[in-house]
């Protein structure tokens, strides 16, 4: 199938706050993809976007990633996982949860969604369909969200799985293969970083006991996400790609939960999500004079929903 438009965003913990706001901005201008492919926390920004809900997934970094019940220490000692994509993905993301997912307008919209993530037995990846995806069954984003041994594996049918960024953690050549005519790249690093296999070997060496072939994978991680960026920076030179990535992150990483830093890392991304409207409009046969603050032709607007400032207010 051809897409005209695809999204990668690669997700990043709460680094992926970046990609919410990105995403947020393109719903405000009214942007719709054709194709989205979420890793890890990215796979919920773009359920969110896909259900048409600016600003929901805002709430989930800045307010409720505060709570104990969300991550802690407690979590890890009595449940052996850091994170509970449980309270996630159920508790708060489910019809009668605190900021459910309109899956109904999910489903209506005519986005294909691929959610990756890592079979934990073989440390290949798994691409996750919106079919997949049931009224108050949002399995398939825990799955994609499980950071091995922050996070036990998450089991779905059967078989286990760990965040996707460990099997694909760029899948640009993934959208291309599919079709897509042109890709936009979300990132939560600064453009052109590159990882340090360093960086992944701890993990690695804490799981490879119980899964050797993930553990082999992590220690892999850095290559293929330094491909992943070599492969997307050829593309962007054809112009068949727009790399969408950040200054610096304003102090954020993968599990900090500073309201300010998130806050002002959430605010480059809305600004920064202007880039891809225009690399859209450009993409219809150009701009033609078109401001970047209008929205785009009515075929690529879908209902969405918001949230007020009380709703966003931190509790």
């Amino acid at each position: 199938m051809a897409y005209r438009l695809g999204i990668v965003d690669v997700g990043g913990g709460l680094r992926a706050i970046y990609g919410a706001g990105v995403l947020d901005r393109c719903m405000d201008g009214g942007l719709r993809f054709d194709l989205g492919i979420g890793v890890s926390a990215g796979s919920a920004n773009l359920a969110s976007y896909a259900a048409g809900q600016p600003r929901r997934n805002l709430r989930f970094y800045t307010i409720y990633s505060r709570r104990r019940e969300t991550m802690g220490l407690w979590n890890f000692l009595h449940r052996r996982s850091y994170i509970d994509l449980d309270y996630v993905y159920s508790v708060l993301s489910n019809s009668d949860g605190e900021a459910p997912l309109d899956y109904r307008a999910l489903r209506q919209n005519p986005i294909d969604l691929l959610t990756v993530a890592t079979e934990a037995a073989t440390g290949r990846a798994r691409y996750f369909e919106k079919r997949d995806v049931a009224q108050d069954c949002y399995h398939i984003f825990k799955a994609s969200s499980a950071i091995p041994f922050v996070c036990r594996p998450y089991c779905i049918g059967g078989t286990a799985y760990f965040d996707g960024a460990v099997s694909d953690p760029v899948p640009v050549a993934k959208a291309f293969s599919l079709g897509c005519e042109r890709v936009v790249l979300v990132l939560t690093r600064p453009r052109g970083r590159r990882l340090a296999p360093e960086e992944d070997l701890w993990a690695a060496d804490l799981i490879r006991r119980d899964y050797p072939l993930v553990a082999r994978r992590l220690e892999q991680r850095a290559a293929r996400y330094n491909e992943g960026l070599r492969l997307a920076e050829d593309c962007e030179r054809q112009g068949r790609l727009l790399i969408v990535a950040p200054q610096d992150t304003c102090g954020v990483g993968t599990l900090c939960r500073d309201v300010d830093a998130l806050r002002r890392l959430y605010d480059r991304g809305y600004r920064d999500g202007a880039e891809v409207l225009r690399f859209a409009a450009a993409g219809q046969g150009g701009e033609r004079g078109r401001k970047k603050e209008d929205a785009l032709p009515e075929q690529h607007v879908f209902r969405r929903h918001d949230w007020s400032a009380a709703q966003l207010r931190t509790t």
